[in-house]
């Protein structure tokens, strides 16, 4: 097991108290774990607060480093368009309902401590990321619900055409049918190869149906992240590599499992009795890390993940 993070900050870490609270932290803080860590990126600009939807798309427009603190609930059936270095920081309690983000040809952006819910297929993603770089989604609740078909929401949470260097970190994803896509289909390995390095930290999924996550071509990390009542968990797809460890499941059918290739490393995980059924390979990520052992990754995740962060 490593024993040290790899981090762009040495100021506003995150704390824990002995409780398993979470202290205040800054919210210009830069990525402090996964791929999101490499490859330059970084937090900064001027502070705007904004508490409309129009006000949301405006300061999340253009490239220029601004942190974006959302304050109250924003509703809409829209997706925000998020511009290159922006940081979108909720504030405590901030939501945005049916209203998405969307990061596209864009670098360098922090999405943290926000609740999105029910954003319609029509609409989009709650989250999508295409053709970025630099991503870290951190301390975020997504979900919709389960009563309507699964095509009435589109996902969670989806990373496409060739993104690269994306962190999801403390974050909890549920109830919902489709829930975080890497890859969006088989016949773009020309565009996919090679990229869609993502790394899942110590997030909590709960309730979904599948694609927690599914993941094509690329080479990616499942870290400490807890599993419950999922019914189809990690799919690896076309060639896709992943690190898979120290990870907690219950009350699921399939843990992990591979439909048109795929392999993993898997490590010190435990399934509840899912299936696992995933071809061996020798996997590594080029960062540091801490993981967590496997008997506390259950407690650590249902306590800190989510929008509980407090600016």
């Amino acid at each position: 097991m490593k024993t040290t993070f790899f981090s762009f900050a040495l100021v506003g870490l995150l704390q824990f108290a002995s409780a398993g609270l979470i202290k205040r932290q800054s919210a210009s803080q830069p990525a402090d774990v996964g791929y999101a860590t490499l490859n330059g990126g970084g937090a900064g600009g001027p502070t705007v607060t904004v508490s409309s939807l129009t006000a949301l798309q405006s300061a999340a427009s253009g490239d220029l480093a601004t942190i974006i603190l959302v304050s109250g609930k924003i509703s809409g059936a829209a997706v925000v368009k998020v511009g290159s270095n922006k940081s979108i920081i909720g504030k405590s309690g901030a939501v945005l309902e049916g209203v998405g983000l969307r990061v596209s040809k864009k670098n360098n952006v922090i999405i943290r401590n926000l609740k999105i819910s029910k954003v319609l297929a029509s609409t989009g993603d709650a989250i999508g990321i295409d053709y970025a770089k630099n991503v870290w989604v951190d301390h975020v609740e997504l979900s919709s619900d389960m009563s309507h078909s699964k095509d009435y929401y589109d996902g969670l949470l989806d990373i496409t055409h060739g993104s690269d260097y994306v962190t999801v970190s403390n974050s909890y994803l549920h109830d919902h049918w489709k829930s975080s896509l890497v890859g969006h289909s088989d016949n773009n390995s020309g565009e996919d190869k090679g990229h869609l390095t993502v790394s899942y930290v110590n997030n909590y999924w709960k309730n979904l149906n599948s694609r927690a996550p599914s993941y094509r071509f690329g080479t990616g990390h499942i870290l400490n992240n807890y599993f419950e009542n999922v019914s189809d968990g990690v799919n690896i797809r076309q060639n896709a590599k992943l690190l898979i460890e120290g990870n907690v499941w219950s009350g699921g059918k399939k843990a992990i499992y591979t439909t048109d290739g795929g392999s993993a490393t898997l490590r010190n995980n435990e399934y509840g009795g899912a299936s696992v059924s995933v071809p061996s390979a020798s996997v590594s990520v080029p960062y540091q890390y801490t993981a967590l052992a496997v008997g506390s990754t259950k407690s650590h995740v249902q306590a800190n993940a989510g929008a509980k962060l407090n600016f």
